[in-house]
This record gives C-alpha cells, structure tokens and sequence, in this order.
C-alpha cells in the first residue's frame, strides 16, 4: 500500500491569505498494483474529510473510514485541512487543490479519474459540500485557471458522501464552525457558506446519512441539503438512523471514544448502503 503525507503548499499570501503555520495534507491509502499479474482495477477513489468543528481533526473520521474504503474496493487519501485561525476561503482552496493532485495522480494509482468522491463528516462535511456546490463559482475558476493550471472542470468531484454534515448558516447551524470558519469575515460570509443556498444544477450527486438525535448537529442540516438537492433534480440517497449521537464515524469499535461512547453499530450499515450506492 502507498501510505504517504503529501503537504498542500499554496502561494497563500498572493491569494489574500495568511498562510498556515502548518502545512494541510493530504494522506494516501493506495492499494498496491501488480501490473504482471492483475488487470488494472480502475478504482473509484474517496477523498475523506475529517471533522472536528474547523478546530481539530477527529480521529474517528480519518484513518478508520480510509480502512473501510479500502475493504470495500476503493482507493482513499485523508484530506487534512487547514483549521482556525485560518480562515474562508482557504479551505476550498486546499479542497481544489486536492482534487487535482488526486486526478493527476489517477493512472499512477489505478483510480478512476471519472470516480473520484469527496466525502466529510460534520464540518469535513461543509468543506467537501463547499466545493461541491462551489466548483464553477468565480472564486475556484480564478484559482484553478491562475494557480493550478487547469479548468475548474478538473476539480470537480463525481459525488458526495456526507456524514451529518454541517450545512446551513442559518437556524439550525453549528455556530461554532461558522465562527471558527470566517473569523472576522463571519458578517461578510456567512451567507455565502449556507450551503443550502449553494445547490445548483451543476452540483454532483450525492449520498447523506445523518441521525435522528443528533444534538450537535441538526438533523435540519441534511434535510435543507436533501431538499435543495430536489429542487435542483439532483439525484440522492438519504438516510436518517433514528439513534446515535454526533460523531459516530463508523458506529462501530473500532471508533469508539472511552467508555464505548459513539458506539452505535446500527448505523455500520451506511457503509454497505455507500457501496451499493457506488456501484449504481
């Protein structure tokens, strides 16, 4: 297995940002290929974007769900972005960047350049949904012609997994990540990252489980989502688990906190639902 620390290194200043005392990353959890002795698999790739509120990376969400892509069949690299201080649009930014280092790493790798889906859970759920539904906005065609050289085409991901994702700026949102999120731009942004009113036709198709009694996290935050994603005729699978807290990663052991919290093995099942849902 290819299991490497890539650093994002961008001319952060020249984009109007302050630039990172430490480096996002990007972490590859590659299978190895045997070009004597196998056909080339051609394998769907998951970008994972830990959650943790835009102030740490939960360790639930990272390296656990690459390990359950790679039983599955897929490729996977934990994208760690950039927390606060640092503020919008950085992370959409390093998202962007990341999706081209992945595409222009496809035949490398044995993925599929055409099925590559970026997945988050909580606020790693609100960075994935941002480029989603901002990857044809003027913000990430600038950067991506002016920084990455390519079309804004190429940073678009084939589709979403999004774990009771953060989403909405308004009623029902985790305040706290907007606050760490913007900064002293919170008044200037906030509305621009309510990703409900960031759905367009244009947006990849997604799948979106949540839990009843997320308590953290509204449910309210997928449902807006669910609902713009009807709107526009954009294609989703939906599931809502009626038990479980925030931040149940896999709900299994192996993501457990101390004394067997977040464990909530009913919810497992989203992870055999996702690869039916790949296979379609």
């Amino acid at each position: 297995m290819l299991h490497q620390v890539y650093e994002i290194n961008l001319p952060y200043e020249e984009l109007g940002l302050k630039t990172p005392d430490k480096p996002a990353t990007i972490t590859t959890y590659i299978k190895d290929i045997f070009p004597n002795d196998q056909d080339p698999f051609n394998r769907p790739l998951i970008v994972i974007c830990p959650g943790g509120g835009y102030n740490h990376y939960s360790p639930r969400e990272g390296e656990a769900i690459a390990v359950k892509m790679l039983e599955m069949g897929f490729n996977a690299v934990v994208f760690r972005y950039s927390l606060m201080p640092y503020v919008y649009p950085t992370q959409v930014y390093e998202a962007a960047y990341t999706m081209k280092f992945v595409r222009d790493h496809a035949a490398e790798w044995d993925v599929n350049p055409d099925n590559i889906i970026i997945a988050g859970f909580s606020a790693g759920g609100h960075v994935a949904a941002c480029l989603g539904t901002m990857w044809n906005t003027d913000l990430v065609k600038s950067f991506a012609n002016n920084n990455l050289g390519c079309d804004c085409e190429y940073v678009k991901p084939n589709g979403m997994l999004l774990g009771y994702p953060v989403i909405t700026s308004g009623e029902f949102a985790h305040r706290a990540s907007f606050v760490r999120m913007l900064g002293d731009n919170y008044e200037k942004y906030l509305k621009d990252v309510s990703l409900e009113e960031r759905v367009s036709k244009d947006t990849p198709e997604c799948f979106i489980w949540h839990t009843f009694e997320d308590n953290s996290v509204p449910l309210e935050n997928s449902l807006l989502f669910v609902q713009a994603l009807r709107k526009n005729n954009i294609p989703f699978e939906y599931h809502v688990f009626p038990k479980g807290c925030h931040g149940l990663g896999l709900g299994t052991k192996e993501t457990t906190t101390k004394g067997m919290n977040h464990y909530q093995p009913e919810v497992f099942a989203w992870t055999e639902l996702f690869a039916k849902w790949m296979e379609r």
